[in-house]
C-alpha cells in the first residue's frame, strides 16, 4: 500500500476527478477528507469508501473559514494530515466579452485563492508530517481557449503557485508542493457540459483523432493513478514541478483548419 496510514483532504471530491483520486487513495490505504457542493454525492461516497476511512465536509470552498474547517475536521478525525489535494474548481465557459469583473473574481476566488487559503491553513500540520500539496490544475493553463479564458487564467495562476511554494516551502517547512494538468477528462460533469452544449448523449464515442489519437479521452482514474506517486514517498524530494497528463503535445498543436473545435 503506497499510501498507508496517510491522511489527505481532497477537494472537490463527491464527483470526477476529485472522487477517483479518494477512491484510489483509500485503496493504497489513506485516509481521507471528502469535500464537494453535492450532500447526497458526498454521502454516498463516504459510505462506498467506509466511515472508518472518509469524513465528509459540504461547503463552498472559497467561504471565508472553509479551509481550516477542512483542515479541523482531518486532525478531529484522524488525528494529523499528510496532504491536500487542491481539486475543486469551476469548470466554466467565458471569454473577454462574456467575463465581468465579479466573474473573473469568483473563478479566481475558487480556483487559485481557496488552494492557497488550503495550504496555509494546513501547512502547520503538514509540516509536522514533512507531508505534500499535489494541485490539480489544467492544460488550459498554459494559455486556453478563447472560450475558458477565466477558467485557463485561474489555471496558470495556480501553476505559478505551485511553482513558487514548490520551492519555498519545501525548502523552508519540509512540504512539497507538485501539480498534474490533465487533458480532456471523461467525468460525470464534462459529459453533462457537453450535452448542454449541443452534443449528443454520447458524444464522447465518436471523437476527432485531433483530440483523441487514442480513440477516446482520459478518465478519471488515470488521473488518479498519477496523482498515487506525487502523494506517496516514492516521489522522494521532487517539489514545485508541474506534469502534463495529455495523450497529444499540447503546446503548439494546431488542428486541421476544417476541425470543429467541441473541447
Amino acid at each position: 500500500m503506497r499510501l498507508k496510514d496517510k491522511v489527505i483532504i481532497i477537494t472537490g471530491s463527491t464527483t470526477g476527478i476529485g472522487k477517483a483520486i479518494a477512491i484510489r487513495c483509500v485503496k493504497e490505504g489513506a485516509r481521507v477528507v471528502i469535500h464537494g457542493l453535492e450532500d447526497d454525492w458526498g454521502k454516498q461516497v463516504v459510505k462506498d469508501l467506509g466511515e472508518d476511512k472518509a469524513a465528509l465536509h459540504i461547503e463552498d470552498i472559497s467561504n471565508e473559514g472553509a479551509p481550516a474547517r477542512l483542515v479541523d475536521l482531518a486532525i478531529k478525525s484522524f488525528g494529523k494530515l499528510d496532504a491536500v489535494v487542491n481539486n475543486a474548481a469551476m469548470v466554466v465557459s467565458s471569454n473577454i466579452h462574456t467575463t465581468d469583473k465579479a466573474f473573473i473574481q469568483k473563478v479566481l476566488e475558487v480556483n487559485t485563492i481557496a488552494p492557497f487559503e488550503l495550504i496555509k491553513a494546513a501547512l502547520t500540520h503538514l509540516s509536522e508530517q514533512h507531508g505534500c500539496v499535489l494541485n490539480i490544475g489544467s492544460v488550459n493553463a498554459w494559455s486556453g481557449e478563447p472560450n475558458l479564458f477565466a477558467y485557463s487564467v485561474s489555471k496558470g495562476a495556480l501553476m505559478t503557485m505551485t511553482r513558487n511554494l514548490g520551492d519555498t516551502l519545501h525548502r523552508e517547512n519540509g512540504v512539497r508542493v507538485n501539480q498534474i494538468n490533465p487533458g480532456w477528462v471523461l467525468t460525470e460533469t464534462e459529459k453533462q457540459r457537453k450535452k448542454e452544449h449541443g452534443l449528443s448523449e454520447d458524444w464522447y464515442k465518436d471523437l476527432p483523432s485531433v483530440y483523441a489519437p487514442a480513440g477516446r479521452i482520459l478518465w478519471p482514474e488515470e488521473i488518479a493513478a498519477a496523482a498515487v506517486y506525487w502523494l506517496a514517498d516514492e516521489s522522494g524530494p521532487i517539489s514545485g514541478q508541474v506534469v502534463d497528463l495529455e495523450q497529444h503535445p499540447f503546446i503548439g498543436r494546431n488542428p486541421p483548419k476544417d476541425t470543429t473545435t467541441i473541447k
